[in-house]
């Protein structure tokens, strides 16, 4: 009878290790065991500028949460299909916005989805009305987010344009994390930050508005658009924000606890007319593919 209590004892201490306590285990949270791909890291280093900027220890910081993010969150392909490539600039998308903050975790998102091109608000991607390039989802589509693979592939390829769709749909996420996307990231301010930015942004919509400033129009939008907008400025062209928007690039580097001017960015032009095939690999004529939004 002891034997079997002793027996009972120890299975019951093994289930609660594995599959309550888990050290491999935070809030739900897989932590990565396996050493990062040598493949994947040539990845990185072609296509990551902010990667390629990191020293060595903050570059092994870097694939960790990378890596971590990829055991987490499940990526699914819709009508097309998907690689190693996409698979890892979804990851430092994610990643890049909240390299500042240590123990921060995607909790509340378990999937990407990755649609072909660009989509309507019905998430079909034939028809009309098919100017998404990525979407935070809501309701039936909580905890998921949907990405046009060729504005995936386009933020990381020309990285002189302030644009990165990726950047900015993870940007809303981290907006959301407050409970309503609304441009005020409550997790990354103080409280008594909340009304100086809100009359800060009402300034930059009105240049905006007036056109005289060279933030890109969708920024316009609202006060959510205009954050992530700005956030992917931030991340994209540093110097330029800082030079030109100095205060707007001291609130943003107060947020994200990133001083991204101070990172050496050898960011890859492209110039692209509106006739020139569209650097996203689609075929198209850029006015005819991602130019269009």
């Amino acid at each position: 009878m002891f034997l079997f209590l002793s027996i009972a004892l120890v299975l019951v201490f093994i289930w609660i290790y594995f599959f309550i306590w888990s050290p491999n285990k935070a809030d739900g949270w897989k932590l990565s065991t396996k050493p990062f791909p040598e493949a994947w890291r040539a990845v990185l280093r072609n296509e990551v500028v902010f990667y390629t900027a990191l020293n060595e220890s903050e570059k092994r910081k870097f694939e960790l949460r990378v890596q971590e993010f990829l055991w987490n969150c499940k990526l699914v392909a819709v009508k097309t299909t998907i690689d190693d490539v996409d698979r890892l600039l979804v990851a430092a998308s994610a990643v890049i916005p909240v390299f500042g903050f240590e123990d921060w975790r995607y909790a509340d998102l378990n999937k990407v989805i990755i649609y072909p091109t660009t989509f309507n608000e019905k998430l079909e991607t034939t028809g009309s009305g098919r100017r998404i390039l990525g979407m935070v989802g809501n309701g039936p589509m909580e905890g998921k987010m949907i990405l046009s693979k060729e504005a995936l592939r386009i933020g990381f390829k020309n990285e002189s344009d302030k644009k990165n769709t990726a950047i900015h749909e993870f940007v809303h996420l981290i907006d959301k994390r407050g409970g309503t996307i609304d441009g005020l990231p409550s997790v990354l301010m103080e409280k008594q930050y909340a009304i100086p930015w809100l009359d800060f942004i009402n300034n930059k919509l009105e240049e905006i508005y007036t056109g005289e400033s060279d933030i890109n129009p969708y920024g316009g939008t609202n006060k959510a658009e205009f954050f992530s907008v700005v956030s992917e400025y931030f991340f994209e062209r540093p110097k330029l924000l800082k030079r030109k928007h100095p205060e707007l690039y001291a609130h943003l580097a107060y947020f994200f606890k990133q001083d991204m001017s101070a990172r050496n960015l050898n960011p890859k032009i492209i110039n692209i007319g509106r006739n020139s095939q569209c650097p996203c690999d689609s075929g198209r004529k850029y006015k005819r593919c991602c130019g269009i939004n």
